[in-house]
């Protein structure tokens, strides 16, 4: 495509003349001439003038440069639209491999690719377009909807509902049995989890997740969420339309997180708390109450933000102060003992 076309696809506007037609995107390090790449923080600078993309992805503040700019209001928003068209979706072959057991009772619908050594447990109904890549096993009464990708080796156990053109990359287990244990001296007595897990539409879920199936009820991600990978999912927990959920997040048992939430990188959440709507908990936060909405909580336990980064700041200062805080000591036991000292020549002398 021409820039001016690629500009016309993500509402944006062309500064400069780009001779060469683009046929795909690269960073600003790695592009060649026909590509086009983009710059969202200042730190790249230096890279700007050096590359050889054929054009660049900017914001409305335009750095200073002579390469072909596309304009827009979100350039990473536009990249991704843009690198969207250039990597269309892998086309998979139809129909089930001869290698696949599927169950007789199970009802599959139009255009679905069934790979080598997937199997597909009884009752399963199965909408057209879904796609279960090798090593897929699907138990019984699972329920997939249209447009569905399951990667390799994904386990969907019994039960399972999962909506439209959802996304299961590899090694996930979606439906695996609930921490639920009743003491009974040094006993653990095992608690039946007989719920399920939804899944909504257009969720995606990373490698490697687990996401467990209900005491009782069901385990809901909502419409859109987003995980990334070794992302833990406890039984009843509810994660809200559009959150997202970083790397190595683990949540504990019947937690519901609102609409909108980000969770960072390894942050940890105990059982039965409550993340309003639109919530941002930073990386490594360990969460122990309740996160009201829009909030911003950081630290362990969690805090809000701007109190995090006071408290940082005074962690670093500590060995001053504690050094400061020896020396005032030893002040005031030198004050002290010349105040005893002088009571003591007081008293002689009366």
């Amino acid at each position: 495509m021409t820039l001016e076309e690629l500009a016309r696809l993500v509402g944006g506007q062309v500064r400069g003349e780009c001779r060469e037609r683009i046929f795909g995107v690269n960073s600003l390090r790695e592009a060649v001439p026909g590509q086009i790449s983009f710059l969202t923080s200042p730190k790249y600078l230096p890279d700007l003038e050096k590359t050889r993309a054929s054009a660049v992805i900017v914001g409305r503040v335009t750095p200073p440069t002579d390469k072909p700019l596309l304009i827009t209001d979100r350039p990473y928003l536009a990249y991704a639209r843009i690198a969207r068209f250039f990597s269309p979706p892998k086309t998979h072959p139809t129909g089930v491999h001869p290698l696949a057991y599927v169950e007789e009772d199970c009802r599959i619908g139009e255009g679905v690719s069934i790979y080598p050594f997937v199997y597909v447990g009884k009752g399963v109904v199965i909408e057209k377009g879904v796609t279960l890549c090798a090593g897929v096993f699907i138990g019984d009464g699972v329920r997939i909807g249209e447009g569905t990708l399951i990667h390799p080796n994904v386990s969907v156990l019994d039960g399972t509902i999962i909506g439209k053109r959802v996304i299961i990359h590899s090694g996930t287990v979606i439906g695996s049995d609930g921490f639920g244990f009743a003491q009974d001296g040094l006993e653990q007595v095992k608690i039946p989890q007989t719920g399920i897990v939804q899944i909504d539409d257009d969720c995606e879920i990373g490698a490697n997740n687990t996401i467990d199936r209900a005491s009782l009820g069901r385990t809901w991600l909502q419409k859109g969420v987003k995980t990334d990978n070794l992302v833990h999912v406890a039984h009843n927990v509810v994660v809200g339309e559009h959150t997202l959920l970083i790397a190595q997040v683990g949540i504990s048992g019947s937690v519901t997180i609102g609409k909108g939430a980000i969770l960072a990188g390894q942050v940890g959440v105990i059982d039965h708390l409550s993340i309003g709507d639109g919530a941002r908990i930073i990386g490594k936060s360990g969460v122990i109450q309740d996160v009201p909405a829009g909030a911003v909580v950081a630290g362990y336990p969690a805090m809000p933000h701007p109190v995090f980064l006071r408290s940082s700041a005074l962690i670093r200062k500590l060995p001053e102060m504690a050094k400061r805080i020896r020396e005032l000591e030893g002040k005031v036991r030198e004050l002290e003992n010349a105040l005893e000292k002088e009571k003591k020549d007081h008293g002689t002398q009366s």
